[in-house]
């Protein structure tokens, strides 16, 4: 599968490495050209144990790689993962600025069917947003999926490579059966991908106990 990644920090980072490491061809943009650069060069601007080494042998395997181009990412892939930062704003509200820029940069970039699956931490509603923005953005279908992260600092890899679960908002089939198979090795017999809608996903992951790396390091990420 053909896969981008919107947003270089630590999900970004973490969720596009391990993409390719299971055999997906990821492309992974950012609009901060000195991050990029250390990324193509094999150096990771951030610590995780494993990262680093996931990163060059990915990149030497030619299944990872790095840019600035959002629309020849977009156009090479058929699901784009957004995970922008959402800092806080003045008012203590989730700045979306950057989800939403993201989304309707992929909406133009897309050449046919695609997918923008949000891992970044958004409010309830946010879909409904993007979903609205993107309908006067593209002339192609576009379907909005929200595909949250539960990842710790330090465990970052193993947790998403053996989630104990894989929740996807979705209302189309054709997206959630694409995002089942990217995610489908990652999964054991015993772990579950819970499929609900868009605003049930994002609701039931504000209520989890477990914090994930985004709500950690909200500061942009692209």
């Amino acid at each position: 599968m053909n896969i981008a990644v919107v947003g270089i920090g630590y999900v970004g980072l973490v969720s596009g490495t391990c993409f390719a490491e299971s055999g997906n061809e990821v492309i992974c943009v950012d609009i901060d050209r000195e991050r990029i650069e250390a990324l193509q060069n094999g150096h990771v601007p951030i610590y995780e144990p494993g990262l680093e080494e996931l990163v060059r042998r990915n990149l030497k395997e030619r299944r990872l790689s790095f840019t600035t181009e959002l629309e020849a990412a977009v156009g090479q892939s058929m699901v784009s993962f957004i995970a922008v930062g959402t800092p806080m704003s003045a008012d203590g509200a989730a700045d979306l600025t950057g989800v939403l820029a993201a989304a309707t940069g992929v909406a133009r970039a897309a050449t046919g069917y695609h997918i923008i699956a949000i891992k970044s931490t958004v409010p309830v509603g946010t879909n409904d947003r993007v979903r609205e923005l993107i309908a006067q953005s593209s002339r192609h279908r576009i379907d909005v999926c929200s595909v949250p992260e539960f990842l710790k600092e330090g465990s970052a890899i193993e947790d998403f490579m053996r989630p104990d679960r894989v929740v996807i908002g979705s209302t189309s089939e054709q997206a959630t059966a694409i995002l089942r198979e990217i995610h489908s090795p990652f999964l054991r017999t015993d772990n579950p991908v819970l499929v609900m809608d868009p605003r049930s996903n994002l609701a039931s992951t504000q209520r989890s106990p477990c914090p994930s790396l985004r709500d950690q390091f909200a500061q942009p990420d692209g």
